[in-house]
């Protein structure tokens, strides 16, 4: 869904691979490649006293690491990394944190949750993990065929993120953070990622928005098998109106993907009422009679899936029934061995 019209673009187009863009003095946007249908993530560099601190890193990739060398014998050339700071742990953010952090002999800063959450699935799962997710795929009504491949999908992550740094500089909010001569308030949000870190600068109006507010695109907010009653919609709402009432609207959005935007309050606005259109359309479906999380997935995702991306459809409508579960408009209850949901009232 695309609700970008009522935002402005300072940057019309993204920077080419290999290519550094100045944002304002001392500020520069440059991207490195995913191997997914979203193929870039944003990185930013910040002018600090010994070097540049850089924000987010990449994925473990061949070609990511490439398009660094290429980048540091190039448009970067010279550039030293003073500070590794890391906004959340999928790989994408953090997968070349420690490579970057070893290469520059540079401190990692980021959140416990990043941290943690990073080193936790560094230990791989063990085959009850991997029957619990199984299990939880099928009790929501996917083949097991389609479980079997998604239940072992988290294992790629060990191949996208490197080993982190033994050590890490803690950020939480509301903490203040010197880059050089630029203040910052370190700002969590949630849903997309447990205390994903915003970084927001008043004095020149910049907040490095991560993926939490994005132009075009709407953050994947998904519920996973270790907390299989969770609530991430809901705090991904409750980020997007603290945002609303915290941040000035003329602020230059920074996000993690995608172009630098003003308009942050409508943006906002938007990705909430995107998501109470999908719950729309999930009470709508269990008017109708029971539905499994596997019937509702064609219901928000009509288009057809690889495996990647139904794991992330099927987490997020999960996501959605839960929200609708808290606010007592819809009631999961088994029947058959499967979790159905239906309208309540």
């Amino acid at each position: 869904m695309d609700h970008s019209s009522s935002l402005q673009f300072p940057f019309e187009t993204m920077p080419e691979f290999g290519e550094v863009v100045e944002i304002a003095d001392g500020i520069r946007w440059l991207r490195i490649p995913l191997p997914y249908r979203l193929d870039h993530v944003n990185i930013y560099l910040i002018r600090d006293t010994d070097g540049w601190a850089v924000i987010d890193t990449g994925i473990k990739t061949d070609q990511a690491m490439a398009a660094w060398d290429d980048l540091l014998s190039g448009a970067l050339a010279g550039t030293v990394l003073s500070r590794v700071i890391v906004t959340h742990h999928h790989p994408d953010h953090i997968g070349l944190a420690g490579w970057l952090c070893e290469r520059f002999d540079a401190p990692l800063l980021t959140s416990y949750s990043a941290y943690m959450g990073s080193k936790v699935i560094s230990f791989g799962s063990n085959e009850r993990q991997t029957r619990t997710h199984f299990d939880f795929y099928v009790s929501h009504g996917m083949t097991p065929e389609g479980a079997g491949v998604v239940a072992i999908q988290g294992n790629d992550y060990l191949r996208r993120v490197g080993e982190l740094p033994d050590a890490f500089l803690r950020l939480l909010m509301p903490d203040i953070l010197e880059i050089g001569g630029r203040t910052f308030r370190v700002l969590t949000g949630d849903g997309h990622a447990h205390e994903q870190v915003l970084l927001y600068c008043e004095d020149e109006r910049l907040l490095f928005a991560a993926d939490q507010v994005i132009e075009k695109i709407t953050p994947n907010v998904s519920v996973f098998a270790d907390e299989p009653n969770g609530d991430p919609l809901g705090h991904f709402l409750r980020s997007l109106r603290f945002l609303s009432a915290e941040i000035p609207n003329d602020v230059l959005v920074l996000p993690g993907h995608r172009r630098p935007f003003f308009g942050l309050q409508e943006r906002c606005a938007e990705l909430e009422a995107h998501h109470e259109e999908r719950c729309d359309m999930i009470r709508t479906a269990c008017a109708v009679g029971p539905q499994t999380v596997a019937d509702l997935v064609p219901v928000l995702f009509p288009r057809t899936l690889d495996p990647h991306q139904m794991s992330f459809a099927f987490t997020e409508t999960l996501a959605h029934v839960n929200r609708l579960v808290r606010r007592g408009e819809v009631e999961t209850v088994k029947e058959g061995g499967r979790l159905v949901n239906r309208r309540c009232g």
